[in-house]
């Protein structure tokens, strides 16, 4: 485990095409990027010190593979479907857990998370 008093997340998602790739984060997540730091990158900040951003590397692009927990899954899903995505899969674990998954242009994943449904 590590210990530390505090905790900052950068998870990267390599792309292809910048341009495209910008394009369908900015709509996955409902927003421009928080920062971008050169021409060939673009980050978004989920919460506080905890970020994911775009970065164009093609030689590693459709391997990313990321699940963001969110406390409403139902209202972030009908969130991105108004902004016209659709998910490529839904699943329900054992433990009632719910994952919504998306894929990039390039095939990365990224899914979205949340706590079973209360009854």
């Amino acid at each position: 485990m590590i210990h530390t008093k505090r905790l900052d997340l950068f998870a990267g998602i390599p792309i292809t095409d910048y341009a495209a790739a910008l394009e369908w984060y900015e709509r996955l997540l409902g927003s421009p990027p928080t920062f971008l730091p050169n021409d060939i990158e673009a980050v978004w900040e989920l919460a506080e010190h905890r970020y994911i951003y775009i970065d164009q590397r093609p030689e590693h692009a459709g391997h990313g593979k990321h699940t963001i927990f969110v406390d409403d899954l139902n209202a972030v899903i009908a969130q991105i479907t108004e902004r016209g995505l659709t998910p490529v899969q839904r699943e329900t674990y054992s433990n009632g857990v719910r994952k919504i998954t998306y894929r990039d242009p390039d095939r990365n994943e990224i899914g979205f998370a949340g706590a079973p449904l209360e009854l």
